[in-house]
């Protein structure tokens, strides 16, 4: 066999080759040489690669278009490659969310559900169902003999209490008689020019400040009405640890006002003791706040049994209490209430008859002083003043009791009785002496 090699091409040319030397058998074809430099490829081979390249371009695209146009889809079967067709929508309407409930069938409706894009829940007039409901129970909170509901006592009780607001602040009272007497806490109206009063009913008042009393912490106003509904008051005595109480009040302000907590007494004549005084108050769980203050706390047949003043994180601490509110007894609260308003006062309540205030640093400082009492003046026709205690005299002690400020001082005090005589030490002049003054009538002294 032999092979020539065309010149033009740079391939072998097969019509060269020899029948007859195949007769012996098949050999292999020779790997051509590579085509010289220079030398161009035949033109058909070009055609050729063109018409193969613009083949697999048709069939990618009829591809594409029978998938994603006429959703022709290929799935692996037991028994092969099975082939089916339909839309893409409709693929994916198989596997859509169920049905929507069908649109308004008007042409406005049918536009618009026809505007809203694939899978939108807009404008398919579903509504919400609600089924009637029937009122609810009455929640007793005791299974004693007359016992009130929770819902009756909070009708019976909250005509009772009223809103107060003051240029400095505000707080809850209790109505006690329907010309218009009012009780609330002495720290609710304390340092106020002016007091409103808002009753449930929406009705508002100016209100007089009949008389107040800052031991007890309590206070009596009056405003000019008629036909108010005042509270039951109860015997706060009969009290048991675990009855069930309830408060209603202002929380935080007006904004909130009536608002009914209820709890259980937590612990009866509790003593506490709240800035330079000792209180003796029933402790409850019922939730309490700022606001609440003056409020009535209220027993299970719908009585006033105590004056909610505080909430125990108020005074001692700045972290978060809760379940530690505390009311005054009415049994305490009766007298007080009874002699302010027969006299604007309580009487028999101690004062030395100074006013005082811190003692300042720098002169704490200059003299090596322990934090004591600074007096600022004395109160005409006091023994004190008879005694000569005078402005700028600085009190270290009481009865022998070393004191750093007012508090300490007030709480020895309150001790003793108007008509009692206390020791006091003072320093001056860089001098400690003692005084014996004979304690005068608080009421007096405030004249």
């Amino acid at each position: 066999m032999s092979f020539e090699n065309d010149p033009h091409t740079g391939y072998y040319d097969d019509n060269s080759i020899n029948n007859s030397d195949f007769s012996g058998g098949f050999y292999p074809r020779q790997e051509p040489r590579p085509m010289s430099a220079g030398k161009r490829r035949h033109p058909m081979r070009w055609l050729v690669s063109v018409l193969i390249v613009l083949a697999m371009v048709c069939v990618a695209v009829g591809v594409y278009y029978l998938v994603n146009d006429l959703g022709l889809r290929f799935e692996r079967t037991s028994n092969g490659i099975s082939i089916s067709t339909g839309t893409q929508d409709s693929a994916k309407a198989e596997t859509a969310l169920p049905a929507q409930t069908a649109p308004d069938s008007s042409a406005g409706a049918a536009d618009s559900a026809a505007a809203q894009p694939a899978g939108s829940y807009i404008g398919t007039g579903a509504t919400l169902s609600v089924s009637a409901s029937p009122a609810g129970t009455q929640t007793q909170p005791s299974a004693a003999e007359g016992a009130l509901s929770l819902q009756e006592i909070y009708t019976k009780v909250s005509p009772s209490v009223v809103s107060i607001t003051t240029d400095v602040g505000s707080g809850t009272g209790i109505v006690m008689t329907a010309d218009g007497y009012l009780i609330t806490n002495y720290h609710v109206i304390e340092g106020a020019n002016t007091v409103n009063v808002l009753t449930e009913g929406n009705e508002q008042y100016t209100a007089a400040v009949v008389g107040s009393d800052e031991i007890s912490d309590l206070a009596v106003l009056k405003v000019e009405a008629e036909n108010l509904t005042p509270a039951v008051f109860g015997d706060s005595d009969q009290l048991r640890v675990g009855d069930t109480v309830v408060a209603i009040g202002d929380p935080l302000g007006v904004t909130l006002r009536g608002t009914m907590t209820n709890g259980i007494v937590s612990a009866i004549n509790r003593d506490l003791t709240v800035g330079d005084r000792t209180m003796t108050l029933i402790q409850t769980d019922a939730a309490l706040n700022n606001g609440n203050s003056g409020g009535p706390l209220i027993n299970c047949y719908g009585q006033v049994i105590g004056i909610n003043a505080i909430k125990l994180s108020s005074y001692y601490t700045t972290a978060t209490v809760e379940g530690l509110g505390f009311a005054i007894p009415i049994s305490t609260a009766k007298p007080i209430v009874d002699e302010l308003i027969a006299s604007g006062y309580v009487a028999g309540r101690p004062a030395i008859g100074i006013q005082t205030e811190p003692l300042p640093i720098s002169v704490q400082s200059y003299y090596r002083l322990p934090s004591s009492v600074y007096v600022v003046s004395v109160t005409p026709g006091s023994d004190a003043e008879s005694k000569g205690v005078a402005a700028g005299d600085v009190i270290t002690g009481i009865n022998g009791h070393t004191i750093s400020d007012i508090d300490e001082l007030n709480t020895y005090k309150n001790q003793f009785s108007a008509g009692d005589t206390v020791t006091l030490t003072i320093y001056r002049s860089g001098q400690y002496f003692d005084v014996d003054i004979v304690l005068m009538d608080q009421a007096t002294a405030k004249r």
